[in-house]
């Protein structure tokens, strides 16, 4: 663990009989949050109603930041103390309940403590997503904070949360935040035509977003990250368990518990969640829908298995940096990491890491914390799923304990923007992510990439087109397809696409890319996952058909999780239709075979006719057989595993 974490925050000595693989125990997650919040309200104002964290400002502004200190700090310490039945030995309570009077006595003017105020979301959105924490805070605590409130800041607070029912929120998971307020405001009897429709839209949305296998797309487009767990699933739920609503507990548990189906199986058996999609400083925030469907008892999980999963999260960041020496959050994801933060993020936008607190709405004596710890599903067997919904192939292995994502259904492209390669994101765009590897900065050689050049311009991946998926015993595959744009030149070429197949096989993938309509001159290149190279962590990436000798890329700016990085690079020439395959492969396992070994141990033989890929696994015989579709636009592809008996996927 990091040195000073356990002495900063003030966490117990572990316990390995009741937590054998984390050694965190309740205890730890009360000390965590006390440690956290001891240390944020060093920078409060005089009035508690801003803490303004050290570091460079979000786009938002400082007093924007400020209230946002609060506000997320606010909901750790409302869990943290509703989940101890309103014990607050710390005086937290007192401390929000002066903030919030110094806050809503003026909001908008230009002071020391007064909250700006809630705005659109293109004007001055930040306040609204602040709103939402600010709400759950007074609900989850309103026994010992709220009702002992004089009337006067009852109504003024009333008054500025009423702001996020009046404006516009962004079009995605804001729309949450108005119905959080409006669900909190209704919970005190202030309720009124305007929450209720404020609560109606959103739900509207919510039925719109939702693509099945438990997943929402966050908005209209196809973006499905960790915003699920901490924001799509969570509020709603834990509305709806707050309020003791049966039937939309029922209706919202029932999704999460398909959710965490799959998404149970992305956090390595190191704690790690993935490193995927935005906001990914919110850090163990990742593990909030598990804890929702501890609490809620809407989890296909064990209680043992959900405290491995989220202590092992929590666990993972402390002993990795992820609190400074002044026992603060930082920016980034172990420690500091500029590369892993969006223009929103400011000083105190980590405490949304707070969400993952809601576990201790479980009391001691709940199963959650009761249970003995029980092995992480990445802890098992090799496991490879497909969630067709979200266009994701989960590939896990137990040696390692190493997950990753093959990602052929999410991007961050709404449905009404054009795919600008000036704005290709590295933590949607790429192929694969995993728990123990990062994505590169958008300045260094793009892992886990397929580019054509041409006439010196990389395209870039932006909007993905999923063309199928499915997984069998002990093998999954996805597909898609993407219109490669350029940053320089014409943004496109006529007729040029490229379809892209991924199946996994252990701790193996096999990569198929048809590319289609190339040009004259042009050029394919793949790459592979970005590793250390003197670290535990190796990569391979190997042709099977139609690319040349493998090389190796530096990536100088590193990722987040090493500070020196290469990624491996194959290169062809294309011209019209050309079928590539390669072999890739990420393991931390000590015992597996080396790379220069590995290929023809995994692969005995590949055939390729026309567009049909056949290749033959020699560790058993097994043949995977991959044809794509034929015409001119892309149709579904055929993924068949023969092992004596055919199984069609496609």
């Amino acid at each position: 663990m990091n040195a000073s974490a356990g002495d900063l925050l003030g966490l117990p000595p572990e316990d390995r009989t009741s937590s054998p693989y984390t050694g965190y125990t309740r205890a730890h997650w009360e000390a965590a949050a006390d440690g956290m919040l001891d240390a944020a309200w060093k920078w409060a104002t005089p009035g508690g109603a801003r803490l303004d964290l050290p570091g460079p400002p979000s786009h938002s502004g400082v007093r924007s930041d400020g209230l946002e200190g609060y506000a997320r700090t606010f909901l750790a310490a409302g869990f943290r103390v509703a989940g101890a039945g309103g014990q607050d030995p710390n005086g937290l309570l007192e401390r929000y309940a002066d903030g919030l009077g110094a806050g809503t006595r003026a909001p908008g003017r230009d002071d020391a403590e007064s909250w700006p105020l809630i705005l659109d979301h293109h004007v001055q959105g930040q306040p609204m997503v602040e709103s939402a924490s600010v709400a759950l805070g007074l609900r989850l605590t309103r026994p010992w904070l709220w009702d002992r409130l004089a009337s006067d800041v009852q109504d003024r607070a009333e008054r500025w949360l009423r702001g996020a029912l009046r404006h516009v929120p962004a079009g995605n998971n804001w729309y949450l935040f108005p119905y959080t307020v409006a669900g909190f405001l209704e919970s005190v009897g202030r309720g009124d035509a305007e929450t209720a429709r404020a609560r109606e839209r959103a739900s509207e949305l919510l039925e719109h977003w939702y693509r099945g296998d438990g997943w929402y797309a966050d908005g209209d487009g196809r973006a499905f990250d960790h915003y699920n767990g901490w924001a799509l699933h969570l509020y709603p739920l834990l509305d709806a368990h707050l309020a003791g609503d049966e039937k939309e507990s029922a209706h919202h548990g029932a999704r999460l518990r398909e959710h965490l189906e799959s998404f149970s199986l992305m956090f390595g058996g190191d704690g790690a969640p993935l490193h995927f999609g935005r906001s990914l400083t919110y850090r163990f925030a990742a593990s909030a829908g598990v804890g929702l469907g501890a609490v809620t008892g809407h989890t296909p999980l064990a209680p043992g298995v959900s405290r491995r999963v989220v202590s092992g999260s929590l666990r993972y960041f402390l002993e990795r940096g992820a609190v400074g020496n002044d026992g603060l959050l930082s920016l980034g994801w172990h420690g500091p990491h500029a590369a892993t933060l969006q223009t929103y993020s400011g000083p105190a936008s980590p405490y949304w890491a707070s969400k993952a607190f809601v576990a201790l709405l479980a009391p001691a004596e709940h199963p959650l914390w009761a249970s003995p710890e029980a092995a992480a599903p990445s802890e098992g067997p090799d496991r490879v799923l497909s969630v067709p919904a979200a266009g994701f192939l989960v590939q896990s292995t137990g040696a390692d304990g190493v997950v990753r994502l093959h990602n052929h259904g999410s991007d961050h492209v709404r449905p009404d923007e054009g795919e600008s390669a000036a704005d290709e994101d590295p933590h949607y765009a790429r192929l694969a992510y995993s728990t123990v590897t990062g994505p590169t900065s958008a300045e260094n050689t793009a892992d886990n990439h397929l580019s054509v050049t041409v006439g010196g311009a990389r395209s870039a991946r932006r909007r993905i087109r999923p063309l199928g998926s499915g997984h069998g015993d002990g093998w999954g595959w996805a597909a898609s397809w993407h219109l490669p744009v350029f940053p320089a030149g014409p943004s496109t070429v006529p007729g040029l696409r490229v379809e892209s197949v991924t199946v996994a096989r252990g701790r193996h993938e096999l990569r198929v890319h048809r590319v289609l309509g190339a040009p004259d001159g042009a050029r394919a290149e793949l790459t592979g996952w970005a590793t250390d190279p003197g670290g535990p962590v190796r990569s391979l990436l190997r042709g099977l058909h139609g690319w040349e000798a493998p090389e190796e890329v530096r990536a100088p700016q590193g990722t987040a999780f090493a500070r020196r990085v290469t990624v491996p690079r194959l290169g062809a020439e294309v011209t019209g239709t050309a079928v590539l395959v390669a072999l890739a492969s990420l393991t931390a396992d000590p015992e597996a075979a080396l790379p220069a070994k590995a290929l023809d141990e995994v692969v005995d033989g590949v055939e390729v006719a026309g567009d049909t890929v056949t290749v033959r696994w020699a560790e058993d015989g097994a043949r995977t057989r991959i044809a794509f579709g034929r015409g001119s636009m892309p149709v579904p592809v055929t993924v068949t595993v023969d092992r004596g008996v055919t199984v069609d996927h496609g």
